[in-house]
């Protein structure tokens, strides 16, 4: 008996000690975060947390992946967490994704939290070449990628091989030309410099625009065989099924619109499609593993229930998250506006101090000149006031050594020569001085000539003075009273920030303004088809510039068929198009028949 309650004692406090929680680690394209969750959850519990977490109400797109023997698994939403076939050592990792994908981005995705998610899933894509992706196209998104990050081009900021530890460019894309980090660089940032004025989540959703038009969009492929037992992709996505051949990924050879498929089973390794209309009978195909199928037909459900959805009026939920989202980019916008203006005005504030500066230095230039000129013409004055003097003193030496000449002269006349000789030898002696007394008057004239243009050159000298001293005083009288007519406006103090509690981004949204953004939209709509339209001839000459630097030799298969298909004309759309043309019942017969 004692040995009996023992037992039952030991048991019940083991039972105690079992753990009621467990940890599990999410991780998102950009964060890693933990919960601790109790054994009983299911994985909607889970889910619903995470969304909660991030803010995310656009739940239907995502699910928690996992790996089982290197196949991908989803997480189920009514099954247990820890009954799932997930690893047994904690923290349980799981990755949240996208699992489902918009036929267009632009409508269907609404919150922003809910863009961005995308955009660096199908970034990541990208770059893993699990999307193929045109070189040209590539260096496009990869604009828009350095736009949703670094924000406007600024050349002062942005300077050459501030892209260097980037990873912007699928490798096979780099691998293919032979070209430098520094010349792709170039290329990235012509374009970048393009999409001034786009916030984050503008640049993200050019991005996924761009990128839901690549073929391999949101297509999850699976190795199949039909009743013949010939090898075949199958790929699901958001518009329907389509069967590839192994080795083109790019063109499907038949297509299925969900509109055209009643039901989707599975019975082991066997996939049964039964199409809409009953007088055409059922196909088949056989995966490898069963998991795999599992895996097909949750995606198949899945995209089947989205696409009948969007051809459905949207949901009172979604309605009020649309509204929101107008609200919400309407807002934006705005205060986009208004921060453009503040910024407008305050370059023009800045333009207007560096330009009164530029002046303040340019006046004190002419000033500083003003006073060298005046110190030289003082300077010229005074030499030129002592020459004169000297000159003056020249001429009055010359006019008494003349009149002491004349002196000699008559003296030499009135003395009396007694015999020709000394008759002669005197009017010699005469004429002597009659020629030196001539130039002695010359000299005095020249002299006294020279000192009165002394004079006047003093003169002048005097009168440049006084004008250098009357513009150095119109100089100073300029300096000294300040030239803005009008003060510029104040700087605003500090720039606002994007937290919803802050009481400067409360708007009213008036008539006149949705009236306002409504045409502002209109007008957005016409500037994107003309920018669509550029943004086309800017990518043949992108492509043609590049041309001459491509590597033949280095091409992929899907480089090759993609070249094949633009020679052709051919896209995702219209291929699909042009598939369902033809009767589901010959679909069917051509799929059984390769």
């Amino acid at each position: 008996m004692a040995g009996a309650i023992a037992s039952r004692m030991s048991f019940s406090s083991l039972k105690r000690k079992q753990p009621k929680t467990f940890t599990v680690r999410i991780a998102t394209m950009d964060a890693e975060m933990e919960f601790s969750c109790e054994v009983k959850w299911k994985g909607k519990d889970l889910f619903d947390l995470v969304c909660r977490t991030l803010g995310l109400r656009e739940t239907w797109f995502f699910g928690l992946q996992y790996t089982i023997k290197d196949t991908v698994a989803w997480l189920k939403m009514d099954k247990k967490v820890l009954d799932h076939d997930v690893p047994t050592e904690e923290p349980v990792t799981f990755h949240f994704l996208a699992k489902f994908y918009p036929e267009n981005a632009e409508e269907e995705l609404v919150q922003e939290i809910t863009q961005h998610l995308f955009f660096l899933q199908v970034k990541k894509q990208i770059l893993d070449e699990k999307i193929y992706c045109p070189p040209e196209a590539s260096v496009l998104l990869a604009s828009y990628a350095v736009q949703a990050k670094y924000g406007d081009y600024d050349p002062n900021v942005h300077k050459r091989g501030f892209l260097a530890q980037e990873e912007l460019l699928p490798k096979r894309v780099i691998n293919l030309y032979q070209m430098t980090p520094e010349m792709w660089e170039e290329r990235i940032t012509a374009w970048y410099a393009e999409h001034r004025g786009r916030a984050r989540d503008e640049a993200e959703m050019e991005y996924l625009k761009i990128a839901q038009d690549l073929e391999m969009y949101g297509v999850n492929y699976f190795a199949i065989r039909n009743k013949k037992g010939t090898e075949l992709l199958l790929g699901v996505d958001a518009l329907g099924l389509h069967i590839y051949d192994p080795d083109n990924r790019l063109t499907p050879k038949i297509s299925f619109p969900w509109n055209e498929i009643r039901n989707i089973s599975y019975s082991d390794k066997e996939f049964t499609i039964k199409p809409l209309d009953k007088k055409i009978d059922v196909f088949k195909f056989n995966s490898s593993k069963l998991r795999v199928n599992k895996l097909i037909l949750q995606l198949c459900i899945g995209n089947h229930d989205l696409f009948m959805r969007r051809r459905k009026a949207d949901s009172l939920e979604v309605q009020q998250m649309k509204a929101q989202a107008r609200e919400e980019k309407a807002r934006k916008q705005m205060e986009r506006q208004r921060l453009a203006r503040e910024k407008q005005m305050r370059e023009e504030a800045e333009r207007t101090r560096d330009e009164l500066e530029r002046r303040l230095m340019q006046l004190k230039e002419e000033a500083t000149m003003a006073n060298e000129a005046l110190m030289r013409s003082e300077e010229t004055a005074d030499l030129l006031a002592e020459k004169a003097q000297i000159t003056e003193e020249e001429a009055k030496l010359l006019a008494q050594k003349a009149a002491e000449a004349e002196q000699e002269m008559q003296r030499i006349k009135a003395t009396a020569i007694r015999t020709e000789e000394e008759k002669r030898l005197m009017e010699q002696k005469v004429l002597e001085a009659e020629m030196l007394a001539l130039k002695m008057a010359e000299e005095s004239e020249r002299r006294a000539k020279e000192a009165d243009q002394l004079k006047q050159d003093l003169q002048e000298a005097r009168e440049s003075e006084r004008r250098a001293k009357q513009k150095l005083l119109e100089i100073t009288s300029k300096s000294s009273y300040t030239p803005i007519r009008r003060s510029p406006p104040p700087l605003p103090t500090d720039l606002p920030s994007f937290n919803l509690i802050s009481e400067s981004l409360s708007f009213d949204f008036k008539d006149t303004d949705m009236k306002r953004l409504s045409m502002e939209i209109e007008k957005e709509k016409v500037e994107y088809m003309e920018k669509s339209k550029h943004l086309q001839e800017q990518l043949n000459e992108l492509k043609t510039e590049i041309e001459a630097l491509k590597l033949k030799e280095r091409e992929t298969a899907l480089d090759i068929l993609h070249n094949e298909n633009a020679s052709r004309g051919t896209s995702k759309h219209n291929t699909i198009k042009k598939l369902t043309l033809q009767s589901t019942k010959s679909r069917v017969a051509f799929f059984e028949e390769l």
